[in-house]
């Protein structure tokens, strides 16, 4: 027997009702002609440090590209030194609004549509053993309840073109393992018009792709054309570290997309309290980046129509 739907999104976070209210009555402009991408994350800022200059770039062909956040980064710490003095200023001021007021910026400089899913952040657990998940937090609830969302902006905005995390979240956050996880769901249960009844009209999603732009041979890249330069490198640390991984072997599309890093820059820059302006993800010349990694990666982790490796654009098939 299918889950109720009032099941499905009980108020265990702060606006999920809110957010598939807002999917019925606000739609995104949806067309018979344009492409159109779903960009999933889990917390602001992630939009812009993954894939954000490939968005950029699709976004000036006219293709439609809405990014969804799992989550509002309430736990996320002030990483900016600079900016601590005044957010701590700002009586009354939670870190919830601050993050969703950057996100706003950082939306309309990249030029996408934004939603948000209305989890809570499940924070960085820290420890050993790890403690146990905030109550009530994205990772913490139950995985078809949080997919919940995900399915009915799905079939809401009609994407072509799904983009997310690997297995392993990039990273292990448990919210970004968490993202994987509903978008898997959403990318199976979206046009099953059996699963989630209720939830709008089924809409079956054509490409799946996982983001894979910190890979190892871009990193070493970058890292050995910045010591051939006589300048320092931030990836000395990264490329020593015996537990990062390699996806290299798993990338089978690079999206030309140098033009755009500047956009990308500038709304990373926008996340003001994660990002340093003097820190290492500025450390590297955007110039130098467009010449020696003008692309962004990704994996194709599933396809419903032909596809021809390698590939150059998220939408190879479908144009």
């Amino acid at each position: 027997m299918a889950t109720p739907v009032a099941t499905l999104i009980e108020p265990h976070r702060r606006d999920v009702r809110a957010g598939l209210e807002q999917a019925a009555n606000e739609r995104v402009p949806v067309s018979a002609t344009p492409l159109r991408l779903l960009a999933v994350h889990a917390h602001p800022d992630d939009e812009s440090s993954k894939g954000a200059a490939t968005l950029a770039r699709y976004v000036s062909e006219g293709v439609e590209v809405l990014v969804a956040t799992c989550t509002g980064g309430e736990r996320g710490d002030i990483l900016n030194p600079n900016l601590a003095p005044e957010i701590a200023a700002k009586a009354g001021t939670s870190m919830l609004e601050v993050r969703e007021s950057e996100m706003a910026e950082a939306a309309r400089i990249l030029g996408v549509h934004h939603r948000w899913l209305g989890f809570h952040d499940s924070g960085w657990p820290d420890g050993d053993p790890k403690p146990p998940l905030p109550e009530g937090s994205f990772a913490a609830l139950p995985l078809a309840e949080v997919a919940a969302p995900l399915v009915a902006l799905t079939r809401d905005f009609r994407p072509h073109v799904i983009t997310t995390y690997d297995e392993n979240g990039g990273y292990p956050h448990p919210d970004h393992i968490r993202t994987h996880e509903v978008s898997m769901v959403a990318w199976q249960a979206a046009g099953d018009a059996d699963a989630y009844p209720g939830l709008g009209e089924p809409w079956t999603p054509l490409k799946l792709y996982y983001h894979h732009s910190f890979n190892r041979r871009r990193i070493e890249a970058l890292h050995s054309h910045m010591i051939g330069l006589g300048l320092d490198s931030p990836y000395a640390d990264w490329l020593e570290d015996p537990e990062r991984g390699d996806v290299s072997h798993r990338i089978t599309t690079q999206v030309e997309c140098a033009d755009w890093f500047p956009v990308r820059d500038a709304a990373l820059r926008a996340h003001a309290t994660q990002i340093d302006p003097e820190g290492s993800w500025f450390a590297i010349p955007t110039a130098e980046q467009q010449r020696v990694w003008p692309t962004e990666d990704y994996e194709l982790a599933a396809s419903r129509i032909e596809a021809k490796l390698p590939e150059s654009d998220l939408f190879a098939g479908l144009r």
